[in-house]
């Protein structure tokens, strides 16, 4: 099992950035595909991005541009940079894992506690 903790969320006026941060435990990490989720007020939990084990990064329309998602396997730990944040991007942002490289959204099994974003207008 995988444990996964976040860090970084906050409030932030439209236009700014934040990074979130996710250390992960309990498995070789380099083998984990890794992503990164939101909830948003009222709304269902979505896909945001995920990064391949070897690297390769997938991103929702909705934030394709201004999300970054990197890894650093020698602290085994995934991060989401987020610029030019809009209202919108309120929400909870989760970290995942699943124990496959090359995972799709819906192979991920293992979720972190979330992180709250809110982004002022």
């Amino acid at each position: 099992q995988v444990q996964l903790v976040e860090s970084g969320g906050g409030l932030v006026q439209a236009g700014g950035s934040l990074r979130l941060s996710c250390a992960a435990s309990g498995r070789t990490f380099s083998s984990l595909s890794m992503g990164w989720f939101r909830q948003p007020p009222g709304k269902e939990r979505e896909f945001v991005a995920r990064i391949w084990s070897g690297g390769s990064t997938y991103y929702a329309n909705s934030v394709k541009g201004r999300f970054t998602i990197s890894r650093d396997n020698a602290k085994n730990t995934v991060y989401l940079q987020m610029n030019s944040l809009k209202p919108e991007d309120t929400a909870v942002y989760y970290c995942a894992a699943a124990q496959t490289p090359w995972a799709s959204k819906g192979d991920f099994g293992s979720w972190g506690q979330g992180t709250q974003v809110n982004v002022s207008s």
